[in-house]
């Protein structure tokens, strides 16, 4: 049963926006993915180059981040793409160790543990893969009982109405007063594609990766079209969670930070009834 809104001055309400479950598989999520992300990176250093298929075609990759020996003795960081190259020294392919330049593929402050170091990387990898496994488990099996369907399924009329939504979004015009009960439509899609298509493709692409896996399950890397194309898709799909939490982040300040990190901490969000939406305004 919903909380009662709560009235606090100049007549602004206290609703109820996240329950206790969702806030806390919120944050634990958060923790589970910077360790995924930063180990992965490290792991990722160990061979930063992907292929499509069964095996590794060293010669023809997809994307390569590599390190050109200069004349001075250091290194120049060249990274490659579907054939074609780029200079991204100090970034990808060779970055700053102390002095000197170093063959990195991703720089050491983003990677857990910061040194080469692969086995940690693992370890730590696994570790938060199972919690995240687990936790996302959870969730949908609560989730399921009703509110996936209830709060992010969008409907006719709010499809229908994408194109604004677009463009208010764009315009920084962002839904208040009751319109804020709610997720829109935006938020809805974005969502339900993490949820059901980015996330379940990271894990399945991460288990087919594991020889263990593959001699238990040998029906996954014949899922993926093969090890090495399964390896790209991980990439890729770790890179479209990071695409979201970014613009996620950016959308929490340009509705309002304090607001919003109040309501995924007490599960309680601030409206103004009075104020009108983002569709109602012209």
């Amino acid at each position: 049963m919903p909380r009662p809104d709560r009235r606090l001055e100049n007549g602004r309400l206290a609703i109820h926006r996240h329950p206790l479950a969702v806030r806390l598989w919120h944050w634990l999520n958060l923790a589970c993915l910077l360790a995924l992300l930063t180990s992965g990176l490290q792991i990722f250093n160990a061979h930063p180059a992907l292929y499509m298929g069964k095996a590794s075609a060293f010669d023809r990759p997809v994307m390569a981040m590599t390190a050109v020996e200069t004349s001075t003795g250091g290194y120049r960081g060249v990274t490659r793409l579907f054939g074609r190259s780029w200079d991204t020294t100090g970034l990808f392919g060779a970055s700053r160790e102390g002095a000197d330049m170093a063959d990195r593929g991703f720089p050491r402050w983003i990677t857990l543990p910061p040194g080469r170091d692969l086995a940690t990387g693992r370890r730590w990898h696994f570790f938060f893969a199972w919690i995240f496994v687990l936790n996302g488990a959870a969730y949908l099996v609560w989730g399921l009982g009703g509110r996936t369907r209830r709060e992010l399924w969008p409907s006719g009329a709010e499809i229908r109405g994408i194109g604004r939504q677009v463009w208010d979004h764009l315009r920084l015009r962002l839904p208040k007063g009751e319109a804020a009960r709610r997720y829109n439509v935006l938020q809805k899609l974005s969502y339900l594609a993490v949820l059901l298509v980015l996330l379940p493709l990271m894990v399945l692409t991460g288990l087919t990766m594991s020889p263990g896996m593959d001699a238990a399950a040998p029906w996954l890397p014949v899922l993926f079209g093969g090890r090495q194309t399964a390896r790209s898709i991980h990439f890729l799909t770790a890179s479209g969670v990071v695409l979201f939490t970014l613009v996620h982040v950016a959308m929490v300040f340009a509705a309002g930070v304090i607001n919003e990190m109040r309501s995924m901490i007490t599960g309680r969000y601030v409206i103004d009834p009075r104020e009108g939406s983002a569709e109602e305004r012209p």
